[in-house]
């Protein structure tokens, strides 16, 4: 069954704690990048039902700033039950500086700014680490079906494709997980249109669905 790993809880927002609140033992991703120690103070990282730890890479090609790869190694250990931790990737098309944070842990993502022949390099590692590859898309995303259809196609039937921020691609049957925070958008709208009638939980759930 496809898993939508459906939440971010982004520091320094009012409904940080609510969002946690909400997600008990639904699958949730964790970003290294936006990590906040209420989830472990708080004791919401053990109430997740599946927990994908994510690198934050893609913040770090929008602000600038790089992820200090042993702080988010270390980071990780702190984990050890988790279902899997994704590798430090480089979105921008350095897929050398990828290949060489894969080879310090974390399973590999197949990006369209990295060249085509680099998913068979990465097939083997992703088997290594769990049976897990992530695919993904630099901004903007539209226009990019054909380019996934054929990586798509390439990829073994035993590895766990994770598809990151994929979300306009959901009818591709072969991503088996992918990420989004517009559950959290559609979960708002749910909640005023249906006010008492539903429980903020149901109507995430709904908005998941």
């Amino acid at each position: 069954m496809r898993e939508l790993f459906s939440v971010r809880v982004y520091v320094g927002t009012p409904c940080n704690q609510l969002q946690a609140s909400l997600v008990a033992d639904m699958p949730v991703l964790v970003s290294f990048a936006a990590y906040c120690p209420f989830l472990e103070t708080g004791g919401y990282m053990g109430s997740f039902g599946r927990v994908l730890l994510d690198s934050g890479a893609y913040s770090e090609m929008n602000s600038g700033v790089k992820i200090d790869q042993d702080a988010y190694l270390g980071w990780v250990e702190q984990w050890p039950w988790v279902d899997a931790f994704a590798g430090l990737d480089d979105i921008s098309g350095d897929y050398r500086r990828s290949l060489a944070n894969y080879a310090r842990g974390g399973f590999p993502t197949m990006h369209d700014t990295d060249p085509d022949w680099l998913l068979d390099e990465l097939i083997p590692i992703a088997r290594e680490r769990g049976g897990w590859l992530g695919i993904g898309l630099a901004p903007p995303r539209a226009g990019r079906e054909p380019w996934l259809r054929r990586t798509l196609e390439r990829i073994p039937d035993d590895i766990h494709v994770h598809g990151w921020a994929l979300g306009k691609y959901a009818h591709l049957p072969r991503i088996d997980s992918m990420d989004s925070t517009h559950a959290f958008i559609e979960w708002q709208k749910i909640r005023n249109a249906l006010g008492p009638w539903a429980t903020s939980s149901e109507c995430l759930e709904l908005a998941v669905k």
